[in-house]
């Protein structure tokens, strides 16, 4: 199980509809506690003494009503049930609405060595942000030797043995005006659990690609910012192969599945051979697969094409047979 610290909670760099702007009041020396579940719970009750099956491992999250309490303690100077709330050893508390909570319970968190964040959003904003967070930091993960790219709003990963022209491919393709998501070092992670998410495994390689011959260039610096993507959903699977003569290859396009993490994704087994032009390809690959999302199967349709035609055809033959005999 992946294992997350309050450290790594604070340091999230998140943007716009994402964003958790959270900053620590108190409790510094514990920002190394391990959060290890991405559950999330409002302790109101256990603030009132109600400590049956409190969740102590789980982030806890502080609104209006949880710190007016908190300030009613502080001022009746009824401290027993934040102590022992502290007790439970919880990663952290996050306060909303901006809230400064009394210095009394400050105090004791510090104590305790458990963080308090506090965050300006309101608690119905902040909830839903923290736990897509929370997924995201949790969901599995996979690395996979490809390389990624959005072909016309399509997440392509492109794998295959090494030397097949992997990289060279997905350079033709940036050529084209497509983008690189990452090269070589392919990091793949469920969202929602049938969504599968890539991007680059680490920042050092982040969008540079590596073609034999010509050493490591950067994307970014070569074709600008527009060539570029962070991260991309994965949505079709490009498998690159030598060319193989005793090999049947595909002609009609029958589907096939490639599972990652437990997410099957439509899978095409290109062949490989001097005088393909296999960006192309895959660009045209992309555009098909962007129609059959849309409803419409090209090799579905010739299928249907043809069998409406045979059921014609001998139609007219039992026809044409039992007016002339």
């Amino acid at each position: 199980m992946k294992q997350f610290t309050v450290l790594d909670l604070l340091d999230l760099n998140l943007k716009d509809h994402n964003k958790l702007d959270l900053k620590c009041l108190s409790g510094r020396s514990g920002l190394g506690r391990k959060i290890v579940t991405s559950d999330i719970s409002r302790p109101g009750l256990v603030l009132t003494g109600f400590t049956e099956k409190f969740e102590g491992k789980r982030v806890q999250l502080l609104g209006k009503t949880e710190n007016a309490y908190i300030k009613k303690l502080c001022l009746e100077n009824k401290l027993e049930n934040i102590e022992t709330f502290f007790s439970y050893n919880i990663p952290c508390c996050v306060v909303t609405h901006g809230i400064v909570p009394p210095e009394p319970f400050l105090e004791i968190a510090k104590k305790n060595n458990c963080p308090i964040l506090q965050t300006p959003l309101s608690s119905a904003d902040f909830l839903p942000r923290l736990f897509r967070a929370m997924l995201n930091m949790f969901s599995p993960t996979k690395i996979i030797h490809g390389v990624l790219v959005d072909v016309s709003g399509l997440g392509v990963l492109i794998l295959g043995d090494s030397g097949v022209g992997k990289s060279e491919s997905a350079l033709a393709l940036v050529e084209k005006g497509h983008k690189l998501v990452a090269d070589d070092s392919v990091e793949i992670s469920t969202s929602n659990g049938n969504v599968l998410m890539g991007k680059s495994s680490t920042d050092v390689l982040n969008h540079h690609m590596e073609i034999r011959g010509l050493g490591i260039i950067d994307i970014k610096e070569l074709f600008g910012i527009r060539a570029i993507m962070k991260s991309k959903r994965v949505q079709l699977i490009v498998k690159l192969e030598e060319w193989n003569s005793s090999k049947n290859y595909d002609r009609i396009g029958i589907e096939k599945n490639y599972e990652i993490l437990g997410v099957n994704l439509p899978l095409l087994e290109i062949p490989v051979k001097p005088g393909r032009n296999i960006p192309t390809i895959i660009e045209t690959a992309a555009l098909n697969q962007r129609l059959k999302l849309a409803g419409l199967n090209s090799s579905g349709e010739f299928d249907k094409n043809i069998i409406e035609w045979l059921e014609h055809e001998n139609a007219r033959i039992k026809y044409m047979e039992n007016r002339f005999n």
